[in-house]
């Protein structure tokens, strides 16, 4: 992931191709696990659609504690966050703390697996309220030299608890 001089991570943007770098190797890894696409437009496309699409994309870095490097517009609602907020946080940290034992055993899973479909569990926001997300997919981001970069989930559905 490209950062600025200050080591913060880039917010995507125009002026860089709203990463799409890391969006396109997002995309096609989650269509070399799963056999469907994600976006149905030109490769050099994948940055912005992906930022601005209909649904929650995020990921984690490879770091011995992951912190999340990536999140589009609806990712960043879902949390109810920022882009600088979101890609400081540990992914650890998006469940509370009675959720943990099952996420790190859940993240095992799709470690040894390459993919899970049709999951859901609790995640906390940024704020502090639990939401379910649903029918999530969550997957090793790989690259074509089969380099492990770390895990990202999509979903299109979650519900905040009241």
């Amino acid at each position: 992931m490209m950062k600025d001089q200050s080591g913060i991570r880039q917010v995507p943007t125009r002026e860089n191709a709203y990463l799409n770098d890391h969006a396109r190797l997002l995309v096609e890894s989650f269509r070399r696990w799963t056999g469907r696409a994600l976006l149905e437009c030109d490769a050099q496309a994948f940055g912005r659609e992906l930022f601005y699409a209909p649904f929650v994309i995020a990921s984690h870095d490879t770091c011995e504690n992951p912190v999340f490097n990536y999140a589009n517009l609806m990712a960043l609602q879902a949390w109810e966050t920022n882009w600088e907020v979101f890609t400081s946080l540990p992914s650890r940290a998006s469940a509370g703390d009675a959720e943990q034992a099952e996420r790190a055993e859940f993240m095992a899973r799709v470690s040894a697996e390459g993919f899970v479909t049709e999951y859901s569990g609790l995640r906390i926001s940024t704020l502090g309220r639990q939401f379910r997300i649903h029918d999530a997919t969550v997957w090793n981001v790989v690259d074509d030299a089969g380099v492990y970069h770390g895990q990202a989930v999509w979903f299109e559905r979650w519900d905040y608890l009241e």
